[in-house]
């Protein structure tokens, strides 16, 4: 099939995957070249030769027969060819998306409605689109299969981790009522660090040297945001502190972390099998790397009842623990927190659970995705202890939004506020002596 594709490419001295991308929006035919494509796929389909890419002359007898007697110039024949090649040898329409590396996410919410984002703003290309609904199945089902899972009716969601690390979820109908729904969200090569964060205003020197001291002086954290709020990305970015020479295990559902130290230790969970049985949960997880002997447990999201034995591990000397979970606010966090325990069955009274989420948290780091796409660490709060039997929080920094530009972008400050924080005596009694400037 490459070869077929790569004859009509030479011809505009172009490579096969660029002679479409940047002539796509000069076609004054797009329909007819979409209504081609699909008559040519379904074609293969009909032959059942979709994916049996030996057989190159037979597909191009199939593409030259349904193209026959078009007038169409040779960078639109490309594009068809471009289209097929991808169906053969890729995912689909969504190939060329998940190999452009400015996107970071990809949604299919169904045949011709494709959302990506690029740089923090979700727009929607034209560009792409399926057949039918059961294109976009046979695409997922493409996907997942080289990993041992399948979708369908009587299975209609997966979350699976695709080979380049790439995250991909699907839930068809009935679960889903509009149709088969796909969010690919995209394994980035660079993995970003706090010099980037420094440049792209994400948080201030201040608040990055702050926030180093509390990782190398063992500080329990926990990093919360909404979806798509950069949490996994700070969690990465904060474990570049630890030290060395500890050994650190890590657990998520789908391995996003990649510590650069050398002692690591990666878990991933395991869903139920065919016959019901083998499911390996985060909470199993947990309570496992106890046994391993961790200095450092990194869970990569708590959403459930291994939050009460994430907590337990913090109380019980493995300090410096990481972990991340969604919550609008520090204190929304905490509340969190305090549900996810009480789901987890234990028969203890709620001011007790109180008391023992305050013992284990030092501090709350919330990050946002505000509303031109960039991405800030809008509060680092400590937590203080109690008053009128509830957790208190102290706000160290603060990002506050003062307004917007014409051109949409988020005007605001930082701010370090007028409070010493009590973990700063911890750091100082570890040795680090670097925020003296900052809380002298």
């Amino acid at each position: 099939m490459k070869n077929f594709l790569d004859e009509f490419a030479l011809q505009n001295n172009k490579t096969s995957k660029e002679v479409y991308k940047s002539d796509y929006d000069a076609f004054e035919n797009k329909e007819l070249l979409d209504e081609l494509r699909n008559k040519i796929i379904q074609n293969l389909i009909d032959h059942n030769v979709l994916h049996h890419g030996t057989m190159d002359e037979f597909i191009h007898e199939q593409i030259n027969q349904t193209l026959e007697g078009y007038d169409l110039s040779n960078i639109e024949r490309s594009y068809i060819y471009n289209l097929i090649d991808n169906e053969i040898n890729g995912y689909g329409p969504i190939t060329d998306l998940l190999e452009d590396k400015n996107i970071t996410e990809i949604m299919v919410n169904g045949k011709d409605e494709i959302y990506i984002e690029v740089d923090g703003h979700v727009i929607k290309d034209d560009t792409v689109s399926f057949i039918n609904e059961d294109h976009i199945v046979r695409t997922i089902q493409r996907m997942i299969q080289p990993l041992g899972r399948t979708i369908d009716t009587a299975n209609p969601m997966v979350d699976a981790r695709l080979k380049d690390g790439s995250r991909l979820n699907a839930v068809l109908p009935p679960l889903s009522l509009k149709g088969p729904v796909l969010t690919i969200r995209k394994f980035k090569d660079e993995l970003a660090t706090i010099g980037d964060f420094l440049r792209t205003g994400t948080l201030t020197p201040y608040m990055a040297r702050f926030l180093e001291a509390c990782i190398q002086a063992k500080l329990n954290i926990i990093i919360c945001g909404g979806t798509g709020s950069g949490k996994t990305t700070l969690l990465n970015v904060l474990s570049s502190f630890i030290h060395e020479d500890e050994r650190i295990i890590t657990i998520e559902d789908a391995a996003e972390l990649r510590l650069k130290q050398k002692h690591v230790i990666s878990l991933e969970t395991r869903l139920v099998n065919y016959e019901g049985t083998g499911e390996v949960t985060i909470r199993d997880l947990v309570i496992n790397s106890l046994r391993m002997r961790p200095d450092r447990i990194i869970v990569g999201e708590v959403r459930g009842k291994e939050a009460f034995d994430m907590l337990q591990a913090m109380n019980t000397g493995h300090t410096g623990s990481l972990t991340t979970m969604h919550a609008n606010s520090p204190a929304d966090a905490l509340n969190r927190l305090e549900t996810m325990i009480l789901m987890a069955g234990m028969e203890i009274p709620i001011p007790a659970i109180r008391e023992y989420i305050e013992n284990a948290i030092h501090l709350v780091v919330n990050v946002e995705r505000l509303s031109d796409g960039k991405r800030k660490v809008t509060s680092i709060c400590e937590v203080v202890g109690f008053e009128k039997d509830m957790i208190q929080l102290k706000e160290i920094f603060s990002f506050r939004q003062t307004g917007l530009t014409k051109n949409g972008e988020v005007m605001g400050e930082f701010i370090l506020h007028d409070y010493v924080p009590k973990v700063y005596e911890h750091i100082k009694a570890h040795g680090i002596d670097t925020l003296k400037d900052i809380f002298g």
